[in-house]
């Protein structure tokens, strides 16, 4: 068995790896995309998703008592309780935020 080394090639390795000989990229990177959901922009949303099905129930609610007779008494409990579920998941992601922050906070540096 026969075994033959080619030299090597710096240049090709080095285009292969997308830099130029010197180290640098080819290309800049590219740049973030800013379509790309943040975490602030997220909760922002969530809350706001919780205060429209807030108003949303209010205004059942509200409804109910004018004797509305488009509006049902299952279909604002149905409201009221999605929004109950909304408002309680939110306060647990708020108050789960504030006990990492304090955690974070009490640690030793």
């Amino acid at each position: 068995m026969k075994l033959e080394l080619k030299p090597f090639d710096f240049a090709q390795a080095v285009a292969r790896a997308g830099l130029r000989p010197d180290g640098q990229p080819l290309k800049a990177p590219a740049a973030e995309p800013t379509d790309k959901p943040s975490f602030g922009t997220a909760m922002a949303e969530a809350l706001r998703a919780v205060s429209d099905a807030q108003l949303e129930t209010s205004a059942l609610q509200r409804e109910l008592q004018l004797d509305n007779p488009t509006v049902s008494l299952e279909q604002t409990v149905i409201a009221m309780q999605k929004s109950q579920v909304a408002f309680t998941a939110a306060l647990s992601v708020r108050n789960r935020l504030v006990q990492a922050y304090t955690e974070i906070m009490n640690m030793q540096v």
